[in-house]
């Protein structure tokens, strides 16, 4: 069987990266025919497709599985020539690591401050809802994920960080106006809430299980971003599902306060890598696992 050639991989890497062909060939140097005639010989070679040439540029699975052994040979290269030439230039190192936007807005960057702050290293958080972040590891976008998925995905090992309470919280203002008679399926109805997008169903499906009511039969705002959900709580501008963990001075202050101390959400996390992890990678891995359970429970 004929050997992977590596410049053909890098130029995959590169048009899904810039969802461009012509950026491609801009950062490679090269023509965008070049580009374009290194991803057909991949796909020469393997007989099938490597890319989906739509809006956005997406990899197909050969794609995804020989993106995602081209991202860890990568991984192994930069741990390697260090080492092995330590008198020649280093440039940043980059690590995509895909997490959800509580996780990020709580404990992941005090986790891996330490270990940025004593390497070359540029971080590249890749913010997926916490159902989704396993994906990027499984297209080879990320070398770790933290998702609530409890099954590890093949060549990967997943590691169990703890769990996670969500509360249902309000301004007392918001309260007052919209629960004065408790929260209801018929108060609902006329109450704003947030999500993370369209595809974050955790509120959704705790207003659906507890509530009856589908989404569409609520006002219902889209926020991505988790600091944001609290900001406009405060604010009595909506009602939102946040970690207990994000808003503890809050609750103690009555800024915010539980509207539904009946149903809490308890969602597990799990560390998913790659198998084959050094260097910084592992210091990395070993550091969101050490202090995710040191403070989770």
């Amino acid at each position: 069987m004929s050997k992977l050639d590596y410049k053909l991989l890098l130029a995959l890497s590169c048009v899904i990266k810039e969802q461009s062909f012509e950026r491609a060939a801009d950062i490679l140097c090269l023509s965008q025919s070049a580009v374009s005639q290194r991803i057909k010989q991949l796909e020469q070679q393997f007989a099938q497709p490597v890319l989906i040439r739509s809006q956005p540029i997406k990899a197909t699975d050969l794609g995804k599985q020989l993106l995602k052994h081209y991202y860890q040979v990568v991984q192994l290269e930069a741990d390697l020539l260090p080492s092995a030439m330590p008198h020649s230039p280093q440039t940043p190192l980059t690590l995509n690591i895909a997490t959800n936007a509580d996780t990020l807005a709580t404990w992941l960057i005090p986790a891996i401050a330490p270990v940025i702050k004593s390497h070359l290293v540029e971080i590249n958080l890749l913010m997926e809802g916490e159902e989704r972040t396993i994906n990027r590891l499984k297209d080879g976008q990320a070398f770790g994920a933290i998702s609530v998925q409890s099954t590890p995905i093949k060549g990967c090992q997943l590691t169990r960080l703890g769990c996670v309470d969500y509360l249902l919280v309000a301004s007392p203002e918001f309260s007052r106006h919209y629960f004065p008679d408790g929260i209801s399926a018929e108060s609902l109805r006329k109450a704003p809430g947030i999500a993370f997008d369209h595809k974050d169903n955790m509120h959704t499906r705790y207003i659906q299980q507890h509530f009856g009511l589908m989404q569409g039969e609520y006002p219902l705002h889209a926020v991505r971003s988790s600091e944001a959900f609290v900001t406009m709580a405060k604010h009595g501008a909506a009602y939102c599902l946040v970690p207990k963990t994000q808003i503890k001075p809050e609750l103690a202050s009555g800024e915010l306060v539980h509207i539904c101390k009946d149903h809490i959400i308890t969602e597990t996390l799990y560390w998913h890598h790659w198998i084959l992890l050094k260097g910084v990678y592992k210091e990395i891995s070993d550091a969101i696992v050490i202090h995710a359970q040191s403070i989770l429970d």
